[in-house]
């Protein structure tokens, strides 16, 4: 039994001092500060620095480990490194770019015999809805994913097919059936064109915040139309944010993402030619960041997460430095908490706005009760941050630490990270579970 006391720990949607009595795995209780523990011999204490915060673990809910088939990519071993360096203790696993893709509890099966024994936190995954596999989102919710992902447009690797018309309401259907949860990327491939070239205006040009507003649309009448529960990754367009307040507030079951690129970066900072910067959708200009940042403070967008997506150096053509031909994606898992903290300071919010953001709602989007909030009866899944110390990004444990982020000042140093009970050693023995959406 140990006992964390700090002088700020966010609990309960409040940053306040407590004493955080953990037995075993689980959180027992959450104390005043100065709470003695009486009568227990064994408890050890963990005292914060003056400059320190207790958070829970945060969850993310959007990464892309790739292993197997594409491990030269990303990997269990370093990618859940990377996450327990950042604060983070639960990520969920996408079923694509991996070989085979998680489109049914075969390759579900083979995903988790790869993980088993890698993992430094706990690690959940999606299955994925790709044509001709209705049948299959059945059996893949009852061996555990936590729910389906789909594109609406090229994923860019062709064992991951869009689901387009008749495919996308068929999936949907299926899911309603069971109650199942249908994440999708949702851009519009007829608005979307061929991009090349150094330029990077001339990429987000290519992907026009229309082409995520018209894709958003069809699954909103779709999902009012089936009943299903949908939820829209990395949202990039602020355009879309009325028509989902407006879907929400009519009923519709829809949830919505964003990420830490999408909440810093700018179109208009990117270098011609860095393509360390290119993801898909593109980050967009400097009004639609802020216009991100209203919708996320308003409520519109529920959480943040990482939509981390690393891949080799070749395949980010760094030496060409065409947008066209890169790989799209943004590593970032390590870097999430600070990249999202530094923005966020400066606008005024605070680290609990940060935990609901980063913990508790992507937890909660993917039923993980005992996830994301320090309370009793929780995993000790924890996180002790110091906001106000800065760091200059440089070394990161992803297996291709290729970032935008490379030299950059941030805020929010993470200090340890605690995996039920346990401070983390992320050189040391792998410690995290395989979680399936009933439970352990």
């Amino acid at each position: 039994m140990i006992v964390l006391r700090a002088q700020r720990a966010v609990v309960d949607g409040a940053e306040r001092p407590a004493a955080v009595l953990v037995d075993g795995e689980r959180i027992e209780a959450v104390l005043p500060y100065d709470t003695p523990i009486d009568g227990r011999a064994d408890v050890g204490e963990v005292v914060l620095a003056d400059d320190e915060v207790l958070l829970p673990g945060l969850v993310d809910t959007h990464v892309h480990v790739n292993e197997p088939g594409r491990t030269e990519w990303e990997g269990f071993a370093t990618a859940t490194r990377a996450a327990a360096a950042g604060g983070v203790t639960t990520i969920v696993d996408m079923p694509l770019n991996a070989l085979p893709p998680t489109v049914d509890v075969a390759a579900l099966e083979v995903k988790r015999k790869a993980a088993a024994g890698q993992c430094t936190v706990d690690v959940g995954f999606w299955g994925g809805a790709v044509p001709g596999n209705a049948g299959e989102l059945r059996a893949l919710h009852d061996a555990g994913v936590f729910g389906v992902k789909c594109f609406l447009l090229d994923s860019g690797v062709a064992e991951f097919p869009p689901l387009v018309g008749e495919d996308l309401a068929t999936a949907l259907r299926a899911v309603a059936a069971f109650d199942g949860l249908m994440i999708v990327h949702a851009e519009d491939g007829t608005l979307v064109r061929e991009a090349s070239g150094r330029r990077y205006l001339d990429f987000v040009a290519s992907r026009p915040r229309a082409a995520e507003d018209s894709a958003i649309a069809g699954l909103l009448a779709l999902a009012r139309e089936t009943g299903a529960r949908v939820h829209v990754v990395h949202l990039s367009s602020a355009d879309a944010l009325p028509q989902l307040a407006a879907a929400r507030a009519d009923g519709v079951r829809v949830t919505v993402e964003t990420c830490p690129h999408y909440l810093a970066l700018t179109a208009e900072e990117v270098p011609d030619g860095d393509t360390r910067f290119k993801c898909c959708p593109p980050v967009r200009e400097a009004d639609n960041r802020d216009a991100l940042w209203r919708g996320l403070a308003d409520g519109v967008i529920d959480m943040v997460v990482s939509d981390h997506s690393p891949c080799t150096a070749d395949l980010k053509q760094l030496d060409r430095g065409d947008f066209g031909a890169a790989w799209g994606g943004i590593a970032s898992l390590q870097l999430g908490l600070p990249v999202v903290w530094t923005q966020a300071r400066e606008r005024g919010h605070c680290l609990v706005d940060v935990v609901r953001w980063m913990a508790e709602r992507p937890a909660a989007l993917v039923g993980l009760e005992r996830k994301g909030r320090i309370a009793a009866g929780a995993d000790a899944d924890l996180t002790i941050v110091a906001p106000d110390a800065t760091f200059t990004v440089g070394e990161l444990h992803h297996r291709n630490p290729i970032t935008p982020y490379a030299g950059r000042e941030l805020h929010g140093v993470v200090r340890s990270t605690w995996l039920r009970g346990e401070q983390v050693d992320v050189g040391g023995v792998p410690r995290g579970r395989l979680l399936s959406r009933e439970g352990e």
